[in-house]
């Protein structure tokens, strides 16, 4: 039955999603079970796009993502892919109307980062941004809105913003990774050979004031997709607090995170005040 294929598709996409990332897969668990599938496959296509640009080294990452993207386009067209991961993603896309002018500009960043290592002027920097993290939170409002598009156009902005925090903050968190093992660096202006606290309360700075519009957009959220985004956003919150607190030089020396007992406690903290209805 070729929904039982489906149906093992989205749940490839979970599997993926909890085995990469505990903190998301979390807040995913925080959304309405109606919209939870889409999400993963969302994060599952975005995710194995990331591994192989940045993790598969050893083979021809070129090939790969430009077979990974030939292989969507295909199972688009064909509703079909024997690639649980595409397949899933191909079903989410068709159901919540995700424009492809999303997914290209997702892998023209991917494809970015097999070329490119420094980003030295703003424009760089945003442009990037856009593609490997604000157009992912555009694919998920897509899901949060069911695809209404003037709802869509009304959070827009704001969901742009919190992605672009998100991945600020990973930016921040990674410098020690990107620098050393991948010879990135994305922010434009920072030497990270001379990397100082200067430079770090510039970057927390900005994604703080991402945060403060993003907050804006969480409160309009559907209420099926309210809290799960509340959670990603109280723990990134911390995430971010904790690198402030970081001297400097730890930073690019050591990979900072939040303990699982942190998390519990977030998500508690999380639960009582959407239950207040205080967001």
């Amino acid at each position: 039955m070729k929904q039982l294929f489906d149906d093992v598709s989205f749940k490839c996409s979970k599997l993926v999603t909890k085995n990469y990332s505990t903190s998301f897969s979390l807040a995913v668990y925080m959304l309405s079970p109606s919209i939870r599938d889409a999400i993963y496959s969302i994060y599952g296509f975005v995710r194995f796009a990331d591994e192989i640009v940045d993790s598969f080294h050893g083979f021809d990452k070129a090939d790969l993502i430009n077979d990974f993207e030939k292989e969507y386009y295909k199972s688009y067209k064909a509703g079909i892919s024997l690639n649980p991961i595409l397949n899933s993603f191909q079903h989410t896309v068709k159901e919540y109307n995700i424009t492809d002018d999303l997914i290209q500009a997702f892998l023209k960043s991917m494809k970015l980062d097999l070329v490119k290592s420094d980003y030295e002027t703003q424009d760089e920097y945003e442009d990037y941004i856009y593609g490997s993290a604000d157009v992912v939170g555009l694919m998920c409002l897509k899901v949060f809105v069911k695809g209404n598009a003037v709802r869509y156009e009304q959070l827009k902005g704001e969901a742009m913003r919190l992605g672009s925090a998100f991945q600020k903050v990973n930016f921040l968190r990674d410098l020690k990774d990107d620098n050393l093992v991948l010879n990135r660096n994305y922010f434009p202006g920072v030497d990270l050979k001379s990397f100082d606290e200067k430079d770090k309360t510039a970057i927390i700075k900005e994604i703080e004031e991402d945060f403060k519009v993003a907050y804006q957009g969480i409160v309009k959220l559907p209420i099926e997709a309210k809290f799960g985004v509340y959670t990603a956003f109280v723990y990134y919150k911390k995430l971010l607090k904790k690198l402030e607190k970081t001297p400097y030089h730890e930073i690019g020396s050591a990979r900072i995170r939040v303990s699982n007992y942190t998390k519990a406690g977030l998500l508690a903290q999380s639960f009582v005040t959407y239950k207040l209805k205080l967001v």
